[in-house]
């Protein structure tokens, strides 16, 4: 071959690599992460997330890419960012972070898989069939935090005096505070407390139920299992601290940000369950055929450095039912 015909070649093989790149990089399949929370809250459930995929044999940006939106709690971004993933045609949604999240992605598409994380009944809810079956586009992963208010006051019991006043902290704006309510409301008389309903659905009314909760007397706070106060751990935990609260939480996440306790099921397992059926339904499986997945432990975690803190002393029927200690 002649010197002049083999330099042409090569230069036409040099302009032509970046468009084989683009070429291959558009071709990765992409997963659209729709969130109602912040990613500055989120950075553990993600690297679960990422878990889940190299589980199941994917390396972003090596055979799959993840497009992140975070709504920071403003919910009425949500359809926006949803409508866009389906615009940008993401091989899978997976919707978190709240159930408008979830509402959402449904609402935008019959099409794309969708795999979801929430703690409430996804039946109820209306995302899918049923849990074996669930049928359609939508499928996932249910925390079950809702129903277990009678498990954390039974154990919240333990450091108040009977008859105590008690107070709890619901998002009104959650479809699942009400069912909540009730559950702890029965629990609470079964015990023999009054419980003293808080709301609050931004940061400043967060405050302002800390101030109404001083004002009440209540010795003790249950925090509902709820998106948004996920994401505010931090302030509810300071909050709880400055006013010297014996305060029950509903995710570990709690309870490592300085805490009292926590009983629930670990939110990282769930969000890498997420990642992996992503990664099956990229590999070309139905979402309806996936049944919902179920978590198969619960977490009790108490911050004994808190307790100690607030002049607390745990009881040993109390500390031998935790599942970790956090020193």
């Amino acid at each position: 071959m002649e010197r002049r015909t083999f330099i042409t070649l090569l230069g036409g093989t040099a302009a032509a690599w970046p468009l084989l790149v683009r070429a291959q990089q558009l071709a990765m399949p992409v997963v659209g992460f729709l969130s109602g929370r912040s990613f500055a809250d989120s950075r553990k459930v993600v690297e679960a997330f990422y878990n889940g995929l190299r589980d199941i044999g994917f390396v972003e940006g090596q055979n799959v890419a993840a497009n992140f939106r975070w709504a920071d709690g403003q919910y009425d971004r949500l359809p926006e960012f949803a409508a866009e993933f389906v615009q940008r045609r993401v091989a899978v949604i997976v919707a978190v972070g709240a159930v408008q999240a979830i509402r959402a992605a449904k609402t935008a598409t019959s099409t794309i898989p969708i795999v979801f994380v929430t703690g409430d009944d996804p039946v109820k809810l209306g995302l899918v069939a049923s849990l074996n079956r669930p049928g359609g586009n939508v499928t996932g992963s249910n925390v079950v935090n809702m129903g277990l208010g009678t498990k954390r006051l039974a154990l919240l019991n333990e450091f108040v005096a009977k008859g105590s006043v008690l107070a709890m902290l619901v998002n009104p704006t959650n479809p699942a505070s009400e069912a909540q309510s009730k559950d702890a409301q029965a629990a609470a008389r079964t015990l023999g407390h009054d419980l003293q309903m808080l709301s609050a659905s931004t940061a400043s009314e967060i405050d302002g139920a800390f101030e109404q909760l001083a004002r009440g007397g209540a010795s003790a706070l249950l925090v509902s299992a709820d998106p948004f106060f996920n994401s505010r751990r931090e302030q509810i935990v300071a909050l709880s601290a400055r006013n010297n609260l014996v305060t029950f939480y509903h995710f570990r996440e709690f309870a490592e940000a300085g805490g009292l306790m926590s009983y629930g099921p670990s939110l990282a397992e769930s969000y890498r369950q997420a990642g992996v059926y992503a990664g099956r339904i990229l590999k070309g499986e139905k979402p309806g055929d996936l049944p919902v997945l179920m978590p198969t432990k619960f977490e009790f975690v108490i911050n004994v450095k808190t307790a100690k803190a607030l002049g607390l002393e745990i009881p040993a029927t109390v500390m031998a039912l935790s599942d970790d200690v956090i020193e």
